[in-house]
């Protein structure tokens, strides 16, 4: 089997794959700081908690956190007893990068550039809710076009807590009307609405780009709060990027 592992600034996303099927998965917390033997644990702990210990042969890495880079190569490496495939320069993507630097285009935009286009042809654009929310623009050949990268709905709300003294946190949720009649319900519309209508007009200038309508994916942790309050969000992918990985680590096995 297969261990995908997606790490990002905030979470690390892990998937077990039996051939093209995502069996399990799991969300932990990414912390920059953690060693090899930390991670060895906690993912020993996790394949053992579903009954599947023993059983990766494989594996693959994307990671936007440089300075985890080794220590999950080295825990996938010791797990599968293989070679991770990890997403970078060298790699087999299929993914030709049509940017100004190809290098500093991060490996999560690329693996769901590989999962969109297999799952939804071109052109279509990947909205990834994350620490940022990345919009990934996929060609109809498969290409990275490139995007838009807007502050994450978690990271501006801390902003707007720590810098508001009468403000407190809220839960990230959408409250019953626009016109929010507490200090919760206004926070909660200005932040979920608010993103749904950033969104909604960057991939609507995006598309008058493109030439017209195309899939619009959701993905990333806050994807599926986000997505039913945007209007131009066709479908959500919550393993999307996981999917991406396991697309190019098979496209790595073939001669």
């Amino acid at each position: 089997m297969l261990l995908a592992v997606d790490v990002g600034n905030t979470q690390s996303v892990l998937g077990l794959y039996r051939g093209a099927e995502l069996e399990h998965h799991w969300r932990l917390t990414t912390e920059p700081q953690r060693t090899t033997d930390e991670l060895d644990v906690d993912v020993a702990a996790l394949l053992a908690l579903r009954g599947v210990a023993g059983s990766v042969t494989a594996a693959a890495l994307s990671t936007t956190v440089p300075t985890l880079t080794h220590a999950w190569t080295s825990v996938l490496r010791r797990i599968s007893a293989s070679e991770p495939v990890v997403i970078g320069p060298g790699v087999k993507t299929g993914v030709p990068v049509r940017t100004d630097n190809p290098r500093e285009v991060g490996p999560d935009r690329i693996a769901n550039t590989v999962a969109a286009h297999a799952h939804y042809g071109g052109p279509c654009i990947v909205v990834d809710f994350g620490t940022s929310t990345n919009f990934d623009v996929v060609s109809a050949e498969g290409e990275f076009l490139g995007g838009a990268i807007a502050p994450g709905v978690e990271i501006s709300m801390d902003a707007l807590y720590s810098r508001a003294a009468r403000l407190i946190k809220v839960d990230l949720a959408a409250p019953a009307t626009a016109v929010g009649k507490s200090t919760v319900a206004a926070m909660q519309s200005g932040v979920v609405f608010g993103f749904a209508g950033q969104v909604d007009g960057i991939v609507r200038r995006i598309q008058a780009e493109l030439g017209g309508p195309c899939p619009v994916i959701a993905t990333g942790g806050l994807g599926g709060v986000m997505r039913p309050h945007c209007e131009t969000v066709t479908a959500y992918e919550p393993w999307l990027t996981l999917d991406g990985l396991q697309l190019v680590w098979t496209r790595n096995q073939e001669p």
